[in-house]
């Protein structure tokens, strides 16, 4: 197949290159930029300028593909809501150019999405609207949307993704915890964070890519929690800092933009995804590669 990913130059999307590659698939890469577009080149891929804001750019590089993966999103949470919606957008104008044809879009979720209370969430499980507070939520209503209109559309919805460079949210943790000098976490600790190594999701897009069925879910979930207190503690030796409790009263002070996810407990199962789609993940867990961070080195 000939593939358009989105987010190509990115910690997700630049695994998902050689992944792809490997397997005998063409990768059409989105960059903006000339030194996005000289490592796309570097990694074997084509280059398609452009990037998320323009919109006809996204369709024209759909309409050249025989199928999409849509990684790429703006990480700023400064502007959280709109960036979500903006990735709304995009999904909508990536599957304009392939609605009528069976060519799959492949749309980027989070497994937070989902609050089921004292159970894993599961690949069944709806997402909370995004109008019910839930900003995210926008990239799954967009993948419906693009459903309805008979594109065969799948989401992956992905957890912690992890390796020794990144550890998804708790990069973030780090870098609190680096400037306020304590590694804090939110009453007892005990919720719980789902993870997976980064080696371990790129198969799954492919696999999504090439066998994924239209209106289906998966979960990128190695690990279904990981709790917030080890976390923590692993920070805390890696800077060398005390670890301490915050009340969740507290917790918006200290963690700032950060204080709406620490506290939440969301569990998730790859039960089903790794049924359906044969999805086994392998690779190292999210505590040993945070022990060996590179964010702790001198």
């Amino acid at each position: 197949m000939r593939v358009f990913v989105t987010g190509a130059t990115g910690f997700i999307g630049s695994a998902i290159i050689p992944e792809l590659i490997n397997a005998g698939h063409q990768v059409i890469g989105l960059a903006r930029s000339d030194a996005g577009a000289k490592s796309l080149i570097a990694a074997g891929a084509q280059v398609h300028r452009g990037d998320l804001e323009d919109l006809e750019s996204l369709r024209s590089g759909a309409a050249a593909s025989d199928g999409v993966i849509h990684c790429a999103f703006n990480h700023d949470f400064s502007k959280y809501s709109a960036n979500c919606e903006a990735d709304r957008y995009a999904i909508e104008a990536l599957g304009s150019a392939l609605v009528g044809s069976d060519r799959p879009l492949i749309v980027t979720s989070g497994t937070g999405v989902v609050f089921t209370p004292r159970r894993l969430a599961t690949e069944e499980d709806a997402p909370t609207s995004s109008s019910a507070g839930i900003p995210r939520s926008a990239s799954e209503e967009a993948a419906a949307s693009m459903v309805s209109r008979g594109v065969r559309t799948s989401v992956v919805r992905l957890p912690q993704v992890h390796d020794r460079v990144k550890q998804g949210l708790i990069t973030y943790l780090i870098a609190v915890a680096r400037e306020k000098r304590i590694s804090a976490f939110v009453g007892d600790g005990l919720n719980r964070w789902p993870a997976v190594h980064l080696l371990d999701t790129v198969p799954l897009y492919r696999l999504a890519l090439e066998k994924g069925s239209a209106g289906a879910r998966y979960h990128a979930v190695a690990e279904e929690g990981v709790p917030l207190r080890d976390i923590a503690d692993v920070i805390g030796r890696g800077l060398n800092v005390p670890v301490v409790s915050k009340s969740p009263e507290e917790a918006a002070d200290h963690f700032g933009w950060l204080g709406f996810f620490v506290g939440v407990d969301a569990p998730a199962s790859s039960a089903q995804t790794q049924e359906r789609l044969g999805w086994r993940p392998t690779q190292t867990g999210l505590i040993p590669d945070l022990e060996h961070a590179r964010d702790f080195e001198a």
